[in-house]
């Protein structure tokens, strides 16, 4: 933080602290003019109100709170800019990219209990301990491990955790988010397919209008012919057109009958599933203006081993999707 909000933190902090303080000697003096124990002259309820002391123990627990936290704070960070003099913290702020986390990583494990970066220490013991669990999951096959129960539980929890914000808690994605439990796949969906994916991530993208000498007139037919190869309503006036328009050179990526091509992770038209959306108006959406889309590569983040058991469970999502494992590929 800037030094004039470290200033006002430390104001603040302090003011609290003083103030507490002279409001219990405050408290501590007798300003009714009555002795201790006469009353006061007030009854309620047939309650009469003496003037007695602020309990001790009470007073006693107030000043040592104070004083923990005088010591707390001269220990840990708590006061603006300083760091304490333990050096402590939560977090390592210098973290600015995974290798400099792997390397704090490695320090945390090297000084054990010792270390200053609380997150570090925990992310060391928390390898240390579950660390070898995972290398005996990993040491299975991803088909073998989508049957056993636990191992899906694992990989929900994983997915959950880094995954679902785009896929869904459901795995069913949103539009521009593909769905992972329908059987259909853009770039394959064998197991050491979904594997590659989440390890290194997929960039796909189209250009607008397929960067081919398509017209602004020849898309709403071109549209047409698109809903017909899935089965959807359509406007069969325009189908001639449309496929011309569609052999420009539309098919070098979707395939001369639509069905895509895995090895460009160029989407199957004829399936009626969509990422971008199905309806005519989406669908000249992304033939006009193209589509741009990025799965993160998650193997530096995760590692390898927990990659196996979410790719497990997502295989088996989609497995469960079609009735076979087979027919998820």
């Amino acid at each position: 933080m800037s030094n004039i909000l470290s200033v006002i933190v430390i104001f603040c902090v302090l003011a609290v602290m003083v103030g507490s303080l002279l409001l219990l000697i405050w408290c501590q003096k007798d300003k009714m003019g009555k002795e201790e124990g006469e009353s006061m002259g007030h009854t309620f309820d047939g309650i009469e109100e003496i003037n007695n002391p602020l309990p001790k123990w009470w007073s006693y627990m107030f000043v040592l709170t104070i004083v923990f936290g005088v010591g707390y704070l001269a220990l840990y960070p708590g006061m603006g800019n300083f760091a304490g003099l333990l050096n402590w913290t939560s977090a390592n702020k210098q973290v600015v990219n995974l290798e400099q986390s792997r390397e704090q990583a490695e320090a945390a494990r090297a000084e054990g209990a010792t270390a200053r970066v609380q997150y570090d220490r925990e992310v060391a013991a928390a390898d240390d301990h579950f660390g070898p669990i995972f290398q005996a999951f990993a040491a299975r096959s991803i088909e073998d491990l989508a049957q056993d129960d636990e191992a899906k539980k694992i990989g929900q929890r994983l997915f959950l955790q880094n995954c679902s914000q785009c896929h869904g808690s459901d795995a069913k994605g949103s539009r521009g988010f593909p769905d992972l439990t329908d059987g259909g796949w853009l770039y394959g969906g064998d197991p050491q397919t979904i594997k590659t994916t989440i390890l290194n991530g997929r960039r796909g993208m189209m250009p607008p209008k397929g960067g081919l000498p398509i017209t602004d007139e020849e898309i709403p037919a071109l549209a047409e012919y698109v809903l017909s190869l899935s089965g959807r309503d359509h406007d069969a006036n325009q189908l001639a057109a449309g496929q011309a328009a569609f052999m420009k050179g539309c098919f070098a990526c979707h395939g001369m009958d639509g069905k895509g091509n895995p090895l460009l992770g160029a989407p199957n038209l004829t399936d009626d599933a969509w990422v971008y959306g199905g309806s005519r108006g989406y669908i000249i959406e992304s033939i006009t203006n193209g589509r741009a889309g990025v799965m993160p590569a998650w193997k530096d983040l995760l590692g390898e081993d927990k990659v196996h058991l979410i790719t497990a469970y997502v295989y088996s999502l989609s497995a469960d999707s079609t009735g076979s494992a087979e027919a998820a590929e």
